[in-house]
């Protein structure tokens, strides 16, 4: 028996497994912060905390939502994140509460996104629902940002609207 081959073989597994938990672990990290990223986001939401909220966003990011009119034709509107912002922080009595569900996140190096369900309450009564489709970008000093933001929006087929 060549016990050279068995040890090195076993050396390079060793490793191999090492180097993989290593990565595992800081993929498992970033998924937490990004997680973090979008409670944070609907916290401020909740709250009414626009500064929490701008917090979480890239000055410069995109936003979307997709719906389709009562008359079937497809709109999608573009937002802007100060609007977004001011709505959030202009004193509205109601609680805007976005519960999520059904949470996937996905990264590669600095770059994550999320995809997740929604169904969006004011106070406790329901609005609609949809699904939140992220993108977030580590920056320089390790914060994961939303740079991309598109959400779809109905009021029909919502699971968790009760």
């Amino acid at each position: 028996m060549n016990y050279t081959k068995y040890i090195l073989g076993s050396i390079f597994i060793y490793f191999l497994t090492n180097s993989l938990q290593s990565q595992n672990t800081e993929i498992n990290k970033d998924s937490i912060l990004v997680h973090n990223v979008i409670i944070k986001l609907f916290d401020g939401m909740r709250e009414g905390d626009s500064a929490k909220v701008h917090s979480v966003f890239y000055d410069n990011v995109r936003m979307y939502s997709s719906f389709r009119l009562k008359t079937g034709e497809s709109k999608l509107n573009k937002g802007k994140l100060l609007d977004f912002l001011q709505a959030i922080g202009n004193g509205h009595v109601e609680i805007w509460d976005e519960r999520i569900s059904n949470t996937i996140i996905q990264i590669d190096g600095n770059l994550a996104q999320v995809w997740t369900d929604y169904s969006f309450f004011v106070d406790s009564t329901f609005s609609h629902c949809g699904v939140d489709a992220f993108q977030l970008v580590k920056d320089n000093n390790g914060l994961w940002k939303i740079i991309n933001l598109i959400d779809t929006r109905r009021k029909a087929g919502c699971e968790g609207a009760n």
